[in-house]
């Protein structure tokens, strides 16, 4: 074959992985279109860096010039930089996650994440409003022995020293939160199997639940124990259904319109965003549970105290989500 040919053949493949290698190198915005991303990912470059090994060998045997040589052997030489080069510490691993890999996964699935916040907060503000006007609806959605049960807890005259409780320790009740808060996570990720309606079906079941209890109890005069209980750890638990319902959403739409790939392969692929995405969730639920069972249940202290600290962790969470990972360079 000669080289005019040769190079015609492989020129776009050899500047996409000269753009990839490049874009590595420095610090970027994640989310632009044209991001390196979009020409193939960390998955895809160990096959791009054995064919432009491959096409190194050839030019060297059929004798190419020593500048088509020399200009492979440099992207062979960046690319074994990257491809052998020694593992992140663990720690520092984890802290990029944290800090910019699972926010921008947040990002990029935004339209599965607006559709399940929207599943969850609209049946939860609009019967919380409500039941401001037809408080006998809550009826219909609880029995009258619930309704007790949840009146006892909140009612301002027998409110004890511990909010949302009636007994238990803070820790034993840490153990409780976390199993409740992981199972409910996790539920409404694996119920994207079905579908997508799955993930839809908790989604709205979640913040009917949620929203008839607090459209109730503030309906009846007993909202105020309940809204300190709440508010702080509302942000972790409400905004980690979010992003799980988002990930269930996800595997419903590779199953029901894979696109240009096979059904397998799109449900494959989902599945590893949305294990990426529960892991990040697990983590919130987790402080979730921390906090409901360690601060939220203080009653004696003062509500400027309790709505600043909630507010401050909705506006903290909310702009780590926007904001984390931009401008920082992505490590595989």
């Amino acid at each position: 074959m000669k080289q005019d040919v040769f190079q015609q053949r492989h020129e776009a493949e050899w500047r996409a992985l000269d753009e990839w290698l490049k874009q590595r190198q420095r610090p970027r915005p994640r989310d632009r279109a044209h991001d390196a991303e979009g020409v193939f990912g960390d998955l895809e470059f160990p096959a791009a860096y054995r064919r432009v090994c491959q096409h190194l060998a050839l030019a060297r045997r059929r004798g190419y010039s020593v500048v088509l040589i020399e200009r492979l052997q440099e992207l062979v030489h960046r690319g074994h930089l990257v491809l052998y080069r020694p593992r992140s510490p663990r720690w520092q691993a984890v802290a990029n996650f944290f800090g910019a890999e699972f926010p921008r996964l947040v990002r990029q699935q935004w339209r599965a994440m607006a559709l399940a916040a929207a599943l969850l907060f609209l049946p939860l503000i609009g019967l919380i409003v409500l039941l401001q006007y037809r408080p006998e609806l809550v009826h219909s959605i609880y029995g009258p022995a619930q309704l007790a049960e949840y009146e006892a807890m909140y009612n301002p005259a027998t409110v004890g020293e511990k909010l949302g409780r009636e007994s238990g320790s803070d820790m034993k009740m840490f153990g409780f939160y976390i199993m409740n808060n992981i199972s409910i996570g996790f539920r409404t990720f694996a119920a994207g199997l079905l579908g997508g309606v799955g993930s839809m079906f908790v989604l709205v079941m979640n913040g009917v639940m949620i929203g008839a209890v607090a459209g109730h109890l503030t309906a009846i005069g007993y909202g105020g124990p309940f809204w300190r209980f709440v508010v702080g750890h509302s942000a972790p638990e409400l905004l980690a259904i979010v992003i799980s319902g988002g990930a269930g959403l996800q595997l419903g739409f590779a199953l029901i319109a894979p696109g240009r790939r096979s059904r397998g392969r799109a449900l494959v692929e989902a599945g590893v965003i949305g294990a990426r995405l529960i892991f990040g969730v697990f983590a919130l639920l987790l402080f979730a549970a921390f906090v409901e069972a360690f601060w939220s249940s203080i009653g004696w202290m003062p509500d400027a105290v309790k709505f600043s600290v909630g507010g401050l962790l909705w506006l903290g969470i909310l702009l780590w989500l926007w904001r984390g990972g931009r401008g920082v360079a992505h490590a595989a």
